[in-house]
């Protein structure tokens, strides 16, 4: 699919980014990216290690407040 993608293609494309997004919200868009990346990366890590400690503690909150809501 991307076989034939040139330099001139990225170029054009990065343009584009930079008309659609603008050069002063262009680095916050890159950064956001990059965090949403790192979360998402540390996401799936933690599903395919197993790590049952990333989702333990909101189950934990959920749990408390359903109990505090069926006490009352």
């Amino acid at each position: 699919m991307f076989k034939n993608f040139g330099g001139t293609e990225v170029l054009i494309i990065v343009l584009i980014i930079a008309l659609l997004f603008g050069a002063k919200r262009l680095p916050d868009a890159a950064r956001g990216l990059g965090r949403s990346l790192r979360i998402f990366k540390a996401e799936t890590k933690g599903l395919i290690d197993g790590d049952s400690t990333v989702n333990a503690e909101p189950a934990k909150k959920d749990a408390e407040a359903a109990k505090k809501t069926t006490d009352e």
